[in-house]
């Protein structure tokens, strides 16, 4: 499926496959960033999963647990699951007070785990679970103390089988690679509407009772 974003520096829609080469070289990202004052290190990070992606910076300061947050805020939360973060070989637990022996907290500092190239995980539910898979893309000298969404997909262009765009979602047909519906089939459609999720732009669209953001 076709995957765009919008640079939020030059509002350019950018494929996913071309965003890291375009936030590398965008003109108006550097007139920016020469602005811009400090000497904490600051992050670029993607995280996607399928055609859902979001480019982002954190202060190299903060910690996991900002991540997470920033996570389920933008894409994840439904109903508080458990969520953790997979970092080369050591896994991260939301759950601080019934940590496995191998397990480590969320308090980590960004600075101490996480360097240029690095390839990690993040897991929201351990029932029906959304995986997100993130890499640290840059790193960059700066006074960013929040979260900064550089980039972010739009929403994918899901069609109904009758080719309308598509405005719902069953969630017992989508296990069977199916289950977009427009408005005009969705009232029509057998499992029924308590069936029924919006069509929003998250990974976890369709999921427990995710209704996210349209």
């Amino acid at each position: 499926m076709k995957s765009e974003g919008k640079c939020s520096y030059c509002s350019k829609l950018v494929s996913a496959v071309a965003m890291s080469k375009h936030l590398a070289s965008c003109i108006e990202r550097k007139k920016y960033l020469d602005t811009e004052n400090g000497n904490d290190d600051i992050l670029l990070i993607r995280a996607s999963a399928g055609p859902f992606f979001v480019y982002f910076e954190a202060n190299a300061d903060s910690t996991l647990e900002v991540i997470d947050s920033f996570l389920r805020g933008l894409w994840l939360e439904c109903c508080g699951h458990l969520s953790a973060f997979n970092i080369n070989g050591t896994r991260y637990n939301s759950d601080c007070e019934d940590l496995e022996p191998d397990e480590k907290m969320m308090d980590y500092k960004l600075s101490k785990i996480l360097s240029v190239n690095t390839v990690f995980s993040h897991e929201y539910d351990f029932g029906t679970t959304t995986t997100l898979n993130l890499k640290v893309i840059a790193k960059r000298k700066g006074t960013s103390k929040k979260i900064d969404i550089i980039a972010r997909n739009i929403l994918p262009d899901f069609k109904c089988k009758c080719e309308n765009p598509a405005k719902e979602i069953c969630t017992q047909c989508l296990w069977d690679g199916e289950g977009f519906l427009c408005r005009k089939c969705a009232k029509k459609h057998k499992c029924g509407e308590e069936m029924l999720l919006p069509v929003v732009n998250s990974p976890r669209m369709g999921m427990c009772g995710y209704t996210g953001e349209d």
